[in-house]
């Protein structure tokens, strides 16, 4: 190819690039879900992690049920969407999301009235894969918080997957969330993984309402004594790190662990698991 046709190949292409940069919509940030005419949700809140396994599927349950316990209006919208396990948590894996004149998703709705949705409430058995690509996903949430019937509701809890990835994005970008919870576990890597999470928000201008601790101790059933299994707690440097404030922490407790798979968390939770977070999310809120 001689040097002339070379330059006429870039002009061709210099000129296709332009016209297309041209004809590209203007404004082309990240859309905005809304609700519906039939919804009205007071305050919307993330609970996200740096990492996966660190409970913060569990922490979601507790703060819904604490909220919900204290007279709020609650609803879960589980964003984990290949990995849910909200409804297994609330016993409402049997119910299916529901369909209204075409045009809205009827939430499942726990014993105690908390509305839910999730994946595995769409799904025909609640060990099937959810193997979508991206855009799928984005849409999926997309419809599962535009097309909901909600109602009236005080608190939304948008239960992220782990890490920031694709969802955890487009939540954050997408809806209003008010603030995040951030969960996190008493390990060596726990600043820089919750600094991931603190960084991912404040990239997006979203406040971190506080830090959960989760799995933090272990009370031995015989003598009583706090035992540290994942060594000792590094809560309080990390809030103290990052400016932030301690929520919690959380012990790791069979009994816990078994009304969540028995699916009876709102009636057998143990009460004031998490006080402070519940007094410094109605200050943030306020």
């Amino acid at each position: 190819m001689t040097p002339e046709e070379e330059e006429a190949i870039r002009r061709e292409f210099e000129a296709s690039r332009k016209q297309g940069h041209e004809q590209q919509p203007q404004n082309q940030g990240p859309e905005m879900f809304q609700t519906n005419d039939f919804s009205h949700i007071k305050h919307v809140i993330g609970v996200v992690s740096g990492k996966g396994g660190v409970g913060k599927s569990l922490v979601t349950g507790i703060l819904a049920t604490e909220l919900m316990r204290a007279g709020n209006k609650v609803a879960i919208l589980d964003a984990d969407i290949t990995g849910p396990s909200i409804p297994k948590m609330f016993g409402i894996s049997e119910q299916r999301i529901t369909a209204m004149d075409e045009h809205f998703l009827i939430p499942a709705t726990t014993d105690y009235g908390i509305k839910v949705v999730s994946t595995n409430l769409v799904l025909e058995h609640e060990t099937d894969p959810v193997i979508w690509r991206g855009p799928i996903l984005m849409g999926v949430l997309k419809q599962f918080y535009e097309d909901v019937f909600w109602g009236d509701i005080d608190y939304l809890l948008v239960d992220m997957p782990p890490g920031t990835g694709d969802v955890a994005l487009t939540v954050f970008q997408s809806l209003p969330i008010e603030g995040v919870v951030i969960v996190s576990s008493p390990q060596d890597l726990v600043q820089m993984v919750v600094g991931k999470a603190v960084n991912m928000a404040a990239m997006m201008n979203v406040p971190v309402i506080g830090l959960v601790e989760n799995m933090s101790y272990y009370v031995c059933p015989d003598c009583g004594k706090h035992l540290e299994p994942f060594g000792p707690s590094r809560a309080q440097g990390t809030v103290d790190a990052f400016g932030i404030d301690l929520l919690g922490k959380l012990p790791i407790d069979p009994a816990i662990a078994e009304l969540c798979d028995k699916g009876t968390i709102e009636r057998d939770l143990p009460e004031h698991l998490l006080d402070n977070a519940l007094q410094i999310i109605a200050e943030h809120d306020a």
